[in-house]
């Protein structure tokens, strides 16, 4: 692992383990491959592709320009540690020459003794570890890191006017916000696990992005870089790592905060983004997910959670624990009346239960393909 730091110039105005997977949502390059885009031929033929292009690369060049300190990660990741005001969120029309809000002074309050389970949580380290800052490195204070988006990450999509945003999708609703664990070759290049956010204002269409590839969530956190990979994992048969998250909306700014378990604030979805989001959620979702286009005409072998069925249990299949919700009263509760659905048992399935040390937990995932799911 190496670090450096990044030759601050003129200033310049922004122009413009155990996998885990949560939505809130609501019913009704380097710098050569960004300097060398201007002299090369870009690889796309429809104008507003191109476009598209250059304001990815000129938006990396801009965050490697900015930065005060830039970390080599073992994984192959290069982190940019960017001051706060100068993220990619603020390029963002109602943002723009703002600085992050202030974190809130109070969260959501622990009730039925929880508040002891998260002193519990916060003693064994809510912040968990990640391959780029494992021997000790970390952004200063004041700065985020930013993950470097390079050429080839952007020509692995299927059009760099999407890149960063999930398929179209017409069977989810409107609004929402996600965080968790994901694996994604076409987005990182490598098959590593990573924690990523996601947002949307009209199911996967045209708004929204992974992590900070366009403007929207703005971070607040210099330990935990959005989009690296996430070391150690959990090993079948072997010792589980868990990641604990709470997204929760601050009842006097309306932002939607996404936190680790009862430990630090990793940043905010401004209430401005959304039209429904903008009172309160009234469905909650966790779970797994996986993309299955069916290019051969059957199902994916893409693998979820462990790839290994729930009935198998703890140290075989992967599992949410402690699976609660903030109510109207600003209070972390057991979520109630938890409605279990697979929609391919035969690929990926569900358990569930409940337990004084877990409250309600369940076990999910699969293989995908096999001869009960052809």
């Amino acid at each position: 692992m190496a670090s450096s730091s990044c030759g601050r110039k003129d200033p310049i105005v922004i122009a413009s383990l155990v996998p885990f997977l949560l939505l809130l949502l609501l019913v009704s390059s380097s710098a050569a491959a960004s300097a060398s885009a201007k002299k090369k031929q870009v690889p796309f033929r429809a104008g507003d592709e191109r476009d598209a292009y250059r304001r990815i690369m000129a938006r990396m060049a801009r965050m490697e320009k900015d930065c005060n300190k830039t970390i080599q990660s073992p994984d192959g990741d290069i982190i940019h540690c960017v001051p706060l005001h100068r993220q990619p969120a603020f390029d963002h029309p109602k943002l723009r020459g703002q600085k992050p809000e202030e974190e809130p002074v109070e969260g959501p309050r622990f009730v039925n003794g929880d508040a002891a389970a998260g002193e519990e949580e916060e003693e064994e380290g809510v912040l968990f570890r990640q391959a780029w800052s494992d021997g000790g490195e970390r952004c200063p204070e004041g700065t985020v890191p930013v993950r470097r988006t390079t050429a080839r990450d952007v020509l692995r999509a299927s059009s760099p006017r999407r890149f960063g945003m999930k398929p179209r999708a017409s069977n989810v609703r409107r609004d929402s916000t996600s965080s968790g664990h994901e694996v994604s070759p076409e987005l990182y290049g490598d098959s590593n696990p990573r924690f990523f956010t996601y947002w949307t204002t009209d199911a996967y269409q045209e708004t929204g992005c992974y992590n900070l590839h366009c403007s929207g969530f703005v971070q607040t956190n210099n330990r935990i870089a959005i989009g690296a990979a996430i070391s150690p994992t959990s090993v079948y048969n072997g010792r589980q790592f868990d990641i604990s998250l709470l997204i929760w909306k601050d009842p006097h700014r309306g932002n939607w905060w996404l936190q680790l378990g009862s430990g630090p604030l990793v940043g905010y979805w401004p209430s401005f983004l959304f039209t429904h989001l903008g009172g309160h959620a009234n469905m909650v979702q966790f779970g797994g997910e996986v993309v299955n286009s069916r290019p051969s005409g059957t199902h994916t072998p893409t693998q979820m959670g462990s790839g290994h069925f729930p009935r198998e249990g703890f140290n075989r299949a992967a599992y949410f624990r402690n699976v609660q919700v903030v109510d109207g009263d600003n209070s972390l509760v057991p979520a109630a009346a938890l409605r279990l659905v697979a929609d391919h048992p035969g690929c990926y399935d569900i358990r569930g239960g409940y337990n004084r040390a877990w409250g309600n937990y369940f076990y999910y995932g699969g293989p995908g393909r096999n001869v009960h799911c052809p």
